[in-house]
Protein backbone atom coordinates (compact mmCIF):
# COMPACT_ATOMS: atom_id res chain seq x y z
CA UNK A 1 0.00 0.00 0.00
CA UNK A 2 1.55 3.87 -1.11
CA UNK A 3 1.44 6.53 1.31
CA UNK A 4 0.25 9.63 0.35
CA UNK A 5 1.55 12.54 1.59
CA UNK A 6 -0.32 15.41 2.72
CA UNK A 7 -0.04 19.39 2.08
CA UNK A 8 -2.00 20.29 5.04
CA UNK A 9 -1.16 23.95 4.64
CA UNK A 10 -1.73 24.20 1.06
CA UNK A 11 1.35 25.35 0.00
CA UNK A 12 1.51 23.46 -3.04
CA UNK A 13 4.30 21.88 -1.57
CA UNK A 14 5.35 18.26 0.41
CA UNK A 15 6.27 19.47 3.73
CA UNK A 16 9.29 17.97 5.12
CA UNK A 17 10.34 17.95 8.79
CA UNK A 18 13.11 17.63 10.72
CA UNK A 19 14.61 14.19 11.57
CA UNK A 20 15.80 15.11 14.97
CA UNK A 21 13.77 14.82 18.15
CA UNK A 22 14.86 16.03 22.10
CA UNK A 23 13.43 12.29 22.84
CA UNK A 24 16.67 10.70 21.17
CA UNK A 25 19.76 11.08 22.92
CA UNK A 26 21.58 13.82 22.50
CA UNK A 27 25.28 13.82 20.91
CA UNK A 28 27.65 15.77 23.18
CA UNK A 29 30.94 14.40 22.25
CA UNK A 30 33.60 11.16 22.72
CA UNK A 31 34.87 9.53 25.85
CA UNK A 32 38.56 8.05 26.64
CA UNK A 33 38.08 5.36 24.32
CA UNK A 34 36.49 7.29 21.75
CA UNK A 35 33.25 5.94 21.73
CA UNK A 36 30.54 8.24 21.73
CA UNK A 37 29.05 9.77 24.36
CA UNK A 38 24.85 10.99 24.46
CA UNK A 39 22.52 11.73 27.16
CA UNK A 40 18.97 11.54 27.66
CA UNK A 41 18.11 15.04 28.21
CA UNK A 42 14.38 15.45 27.46
CA UNK A 43 13.64 13.64 31.12
CA UNK A 44 16.80 15.26 32.71
CA UNK A 45 18.60 18.71 34.07
CA UNK A 46 22.20 19.13 32.84
CA UNK A 47 24.52 21.50 35.10
CA UNK A 48 27.50 22.30 33.40
CA UNK A 49 30.48 24.51 34.98
CA UNK A 50 34.09 24.91 35.13
CA UNK A 51 36.92 27.58 34.46
CA UNK A 52 36.62 30.06 31.61
CA UNK A 53 38.22 28.85 28.49
CA UNK A 54 37.20 25.10 29.95
CA UNK A 55 34.94 24.86 27.21
CA UNK A 56 31.71 25.27 28.53
CA UNK A 57 30.60 26.86 25.40
CA UNK A 58 30.76 24.86 23.48
CA UNK A 59 28.64 22.35 25.17
CA UNK A 60 25.75 24.96 25.78
CA UNK A 61 25.85 25.17 21.76
CA UNK A 62 25.73 21.53 21.35
CA UNK A 63 22.34 21.37 22.98
CA UNK A 64 20.88 24.98 21.13
CA UNK A 65 21.87 23.60 18.12
CA UNK A 66 20.36 19.72 19.24
CA UNK A 67 16.86 21.63 20.02
CA UNK A 68 16.85 23.96 17.17
CA UNK A 69 17.24 21.33 14.79
CA UNK A 70 14.63 18.93 16.79
CA UNK A 71 11.29 18.90 15.58
CA UNK A 72 8.67 20.00 18.19
CA UNK A 73 10.74 21.63 19.99
CA UNK A 74 11.69 25.52 21.44
CA UNK A 75 14.38 27.63 23.31
CA UNK A 76 14.02 29.82 26.06
CA UNK A 77 17.59 31.64 26.65
CA UNK A 78 19.22 33.11 29.63
CA UNK A 79 22.42 35.01 28.42
CA UNK A 80 23.34 38.01 30.35
CA UNK A 81 26.08 38.75 28.27
CA UNK A 82 24.35 38.47 25.13
CA UNK A 83 26.94 36.50 22.72
CA UNK A 84 27.47 33.25 23.62
CA UNK A 85 23.51 32.46 23.32
CA UNK A 86 22.84 35.18 20.95
CA UNK A 87 23.05 33.46 17.67
CA UNK A 88 19.69 31.14 18.74
CA UNK A 89 17.68 35.20 19.67
CA UNK A 90 15.54 34.33 16.82
CA UNK A 91 14.41 31.12 17.07
CA UNK A 92 13.91 31.56 20.86
CA UNK A 93 10.20 31.76 22.86
CA UNK A 94 11.85 34.17 25.02
CA UNK A 95 15.71 35.26 25.16
CA UNK A 96 16.64 37.09 28.24
CA UNK A 97 19.36 39.14 28.67
CA UNK A 98 21.16 41.51 31.76
CA UNK A 99 17.71 42.32 32.95
CA UNK A 100 17.26 40.27 36.33
CA UNK A 101 13.20 41.44 35.99
CA UNK A 102 12.80 40.11 32.96
CA UNK A 103 14.44 37.01 34.14
CA UNK A 104 12.11 36.53 36.96
CA UNK A 105 8.99 37.10 34.66
CA UNK A 106 9.88 34.12 32.40
CA UNK A 107 10.94 31.59 35.14
CA UNK A 108 7.00 32.71 36.28
CA UNK A 109 6.13 31.61 32.89
CA UNK A 110 7.64 28.53 32.93
CA UNK A 111 6.43 27.32 35.84
CA UNK A 112 3.25 28.16 35.14
CA UNK A 113 3.45 25.89 31.93
CA UNK A 114 4.74 23.25 33.95
CA UNK A 115 2.30 23.05 36.33
CA UNK A 116 -0.58 23.67 33.62
CA UNK A 117 1.36 20.19 32.08
CA UNK A 118 1.12 18.41 35.47
CA UNK A 119 -2.49 19.17 35.23
CA UNK A 120 -2.90 17.90 31.96
CA UNK A 121 -0.60 14.90 33.16
CA UNK A 122 -2.91 14.05 35.96
CA UNK A 123 -6.26 14.07 34.47
CA UNK A 124 -5.19 11.57 31.47
CA UNK A 125 -3.70 9.22 34.38
CA UNK A 126 0.22 9.77 33.51
CA UNK A 127 3.31 10.21 35.35
CA UNK A 128 5.60 11.85 32.63
CA UNK A 129 4.96 13.43 29.09
CA UNK A 130 5.60 10.97 26.21
CA UNK A 131 6.66 11.16 22.79
CA UNK A 132 3.31 11.17 20.59
CA UNK A 133 1.71 13.38 23.35
CA UNK A 134 1.73 16.25 20.96
CA UNK A 135 3.16 19.05 24.15
CA UNK A 136 6.47 20.57 22.74
CA UNK A 137 9.94 20.09 24.63
CA UNK A 138 10.81 23.03 26.00
CA UNK A 139 14.19 23.52 26.84
CA UNK A 140 15.63 26.71 28.66
CA UNK A 141 19.44 27.61 28.77
CA UNK A 142 20.92 29.42 31.26
CA UNK A 143 24.67 30.89 30.48
CA UNK A 144 26.09 32.20 33.79
CA UNK A 145 23.92 31.23 36.62
CA UNK A 146 25.93 33.75 38.79
CA UNK A 147 25.46 36.75 36.84
CA UNK A 148 21.30 36.32 37.83
CA UNK A 149 21.84 34.82 41.42
CA UNK A 150 24.26 36.88 42.26
CA UNK A 151 25.22 40.06 40.23
CA UNK A 152 22.36 42.02 38.58
CA UNK A 153 19.52 43.50 40.64
CA UNK A 154 18.62 43.40 44.43
CA UNK A 155 19.63 40.79 46.61
CA UNK A 156 15.71 40.44 46.80
CA UNK A 157 15.58 39.77 43.02
CA UNK A 158 18.65 37.57 43.28
CA UNK A 159 16.52 35.14 45.96
CA UNK A 160 13.61 35.10 43.78
CA UNK A 161 15.40 34.04 40.76
CA UNK A 162 17.02 31.16 42.49
CA UNK A 163 14.05 30.22 44.13
CA UNK A 164 12.21 30.11 41.04
CA UNK A 165 15.20 28.57 39.30
CA UNK A 166 15.04 25.58 41.54
CA UNK A 167 11.75 25.09 41.13
CA UNK A 168 11.35 24.64 37.36
CA UNK A 169 14.55 22.36 37.81
CA UNK A 170 12.39 20.13 40.36
CA UNK A 171 9.01 20.52 38.26
CA UNK A 172 10.90 20.62 34.44
CA UNK A 173 12.00 17.23 33.87
CA UNK A 174 8.90 14.78 33.85
CA UNK A 175 6.53 17.19 32.23
CA UNK A 176 9.16 18.01 28.98
CA UNK A 177 10.91 20.89 30.22
CA UNK A 178 14.62 20.01 30.97
CA UNK A 179 17.10 22.75 31.88
CA UNK A 180 20.59 23.36 30.72
CA UNK A 181 22.32 25.82 33.55
CA UNK A 182 26.18 26.98 33.25
CA UNK A 183 28.65 28.64 35.90
CA UNK A 184 32.17 30.29 35.83
CA UNK A 185 32.28 30.62 39.29
CA UNK A 186 31.82 27.13 41.10
CA UNK A 187 31.45 27.89 44.56
CA UNK A 188 28.93 26.38 47.30
CA UNK A 189 26.92 30.41 47.02
CA UNK A 190 26.54 29.97 43.65
CA UNK A 191 25.45 26.42 43.24
CA UNK A 192 24.31 25.37 46.29
CA UNK A 193 23.94 21.33 47.04
CA UNK A 194 20.35 22.21 47.14
CA UNK A 195 19.94 23.15 43.33
CA UNK A 196 23.18 21.01 42.29
CA UNK A 197 21.69 17.65 42.92
CA UNK A 198 18.59 18.36 41.16
CA UNK A 199 20.62 18.13 38.03
CA UNK A 200 20.88 14.39 37.26
CA UNK A 201 23.25 15.12 34.73
CA UNK A 202 26.68 17.49 35.88
CA UNK A 203 29.55 18.33 33.47
CA UNK A 204 32.68 19.46 35.39
CA UNK A 205 35.40 21.23 32.51
CA UNK A 206 38.58 22.63 34.59
CA UNK A 207 38.61 24.14 37.88
CA UNK A 208 41.79 25.65 39.66
CA UNK A 209 40.80 23.43 42.59
CA UNK A 210 39.30 20.00 43.96
CA UNK A 211 37.07 21.61 46.40
CA UNK A 212 35.73 23.40 43.09
CA UNK A 213 35.41 20.11 41.37
CA UNK A 214 33.12 18.51 44.48
CA UNK A 215 30.78 21.60 44.01
CA UNK A 216 30.13 20.77 40.42
CA UNK A 217 30.33 16.87 40.66
CA UNK A 218 29.40 16.03 44.27
CA UNK A 219 30.95 15.98 47.51
CA UNK A 220 33.67 13.06 47.46
CA UNK A 221 34.61 12.49 44.36
CA UNK A 222 37.72 14.27 44.51
CA UNK A 223 38.84 12.13 46.94
CA UNK A 224 38.00 9.08 44.62
CA UNK A 225 40.08 10.37 41.95
CA UNK A 226 37.68 12.06 39.84
CA UNK A 227 38.74 16.00 40.31
CA UNK A 228 38.37 17.97 36.99
CA UNK A 229 41.41 19.85 38.87
CA UNK A 230 43.46 17.50 37.03
CA UNK A 231 42.24 18.27 33.60
CA UNK A 232 45.06 19.78 31.60
CA UNK A 233 44.28 23.85 30.98
CA UNK A 234 45.72 23.32 27.26
CA UNK A 235 43.50 19.87 26.40
CA UNK A 236 39.87 22.69 26.19
CA UNK A 237 36.45 20.40 25.89
CA UNK A 238 37.80 17.71 28.76
CA UNK A 239 35.76 17.19 31.55
CA UNK A 240 34.63 15.13 33.85
CA UNK A 241 30.71 13.91 33.27
CA UNK A 242 28.23 11.94 35.72
CA UNK A 243 25.24 10.57 35.04
CA UNK A 244 22.45 9.32 37.41
CA UNK A 245 23.78 6.40 39.37
CA UNK A 246 27.36 6.30 37.77
CA UNK A 247 30.41 7.41 38.49
CA UNK A 248 31.99 10.38 36.87
CA UNK A 249 33.75 9.56 33.42
CA UNK A 250 36.36 11.98 31.15
CA UNK A 251 34.82 13.21 27.91
CA UNK A 252 35.89 15.17 25.29
CA UNK A 253 32.55 17.67 24.34
CA UNK A 254 32.60 17.83 20.66
CA UNK A 255 33.44 21.88 19.46
CA UNK A 256 31.37 24.30 17.17
CA UNK A 257 33.03 26.71 15.46
CA UNK A 258 31.21 30.65 15.95
CA UNK A 259 30.52 29.69 11.82
CA UNK A 260 29.11 26.66 12.31
CA UNK A 261 26.71 28.01 14.79
CA UNK A 262 25.40 30.47 13.16
CA UNK A 263 25.10 28.48 9.87
CA UNK A 264 22.91 25.94 12.59
CA UNK A 265 20.96 28.68 13.68
CA UNK A 266 20.11 30.21 10.33
CA UNK A 267 19.00 27.06 8.99
CA UNK A 268 16.83 26.54 12.08
CA UNK A 269 15.35 29.96 11.86
CA UNK A 270 14.59 28.87 8.19
CA UNK A 271 13.36 25.48 8.63
CA UNK A 272 11.26 26.81 11.93
CA UNK A 273 9.42 29.63 9.09
CA UNK A 274 5.75 28.99 8.29
CA UNK A 275 6.23 28.11 4.81
CA UNK A 276 5.10 24.78 5.09
CA UNK A 277 8.17 22.93 6.51
CA UNK A 278 7.25 22.96 10.20
CA UNK A 279 4.45 23.75 12.00
CA UNK A 280 3.32 27.49 11.81
CA UNK A 281 5.01 29.86 14.46
CA UNK A 282 1.41 30.74 16.18
CA UNK A 283 0.72 27.10 16.60
CA UNK A 284 4.22 26.77 18.43
CA UNK A 285 3.97 29.60 20.41
CA UNK A 286 0.57 29.36 21.74
CA UNK A 287 1.03 27.28 25.46
CA UNK A 288 3.65 30.24 25.68
CA UNK A 289 1.33 32.74 25.00
CA UNK A 290 -1.41 31.65 27.11
CA UNK A 291 1.17 31.29 29.94
CA UNK A 292 2.16 35.18 29.30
Amino acid sequence: MSTIARDPLGTGRVPVGPGMSMFDPMFIGIDEFGEHVTLDVVFHNLLIAGEPGGGKSGLINIAAATAALSENTRLVCFDAKLVELGPWRDISDAFVGPDLDEAISVLRRLLTVAINRYQWLLANRRRKVGRYDGLSTILTVIDEIAMFSTVLGTEAQQKEFSTLLRGLVSLGRACGMPVIGASQRTSWDIIPASLRDLFGYRCAFRCTTTGSSDVILGSGWAELGYSASDINPENRGAAYLLTEGGTPRRIKAAYLSDDDIYNIADYADWMRRPSGITVPATSRTSEWQMAA
